[in-house]
């Protein structure tokens, strides 16, 4: 599996990290983790520094569809982006789903600087 992450109820932070050729089918079983915890608005941290994929652009475009769909859900916490300049290329087909929903985000060079602005952001509220 190319996609690794954890869940932190506590802090109200999802952390992902991408390493190796990532499948549409690793980030959906994420997205319905996410839900299933009800972890939509905890703020995430996504490496994507030591990842790549091979999905085509239908699957991409089919992931930001489903991404925005849970918008309609409630606010979503913070996202923190960290990608090399040389792959950023690879979620530009989805970063405008992505900003249209009502919370702020972020990319970052490196995944210091992004875990520094996630924690100047509030703790989000988390379900009891």
């Amino acid at each position: 599996m190319s996609l690794h992450w954890t869940i932190d109820p506590e802090q109200g932070l999802v952390s992902v990290e991408a390493d190796g050729n990532v499948a549409r089918k690793e980030v959906e079983e994420l997205l319905d983790e996410m839900a299933a915890k009800e972890a939509l608005g905890y703020r995430k941290l996504f490496d994507g520094t030591k990842g790549a994929t091979i999905m085509e652009a239908e699957d991409l475009l089919a992931l930001g569809a489903r991404m925005r769909d849970y918008h309609a859900r409630g606010a979503m916490g913070a996202l923190a982006l960290v990608l090399p300049p040389d792959k950023a290329h690879i979620v530009l087909p989805i970063l405008g789903l992505l900003a249209a929903a009502d919370r702020q985000m972020r990319i970052f060079k490196s995944r210091g600087e992004a875990r520094r602005w996630l924690s100047s952001l509030a703790k989000p509220q988390v379900p009891a």
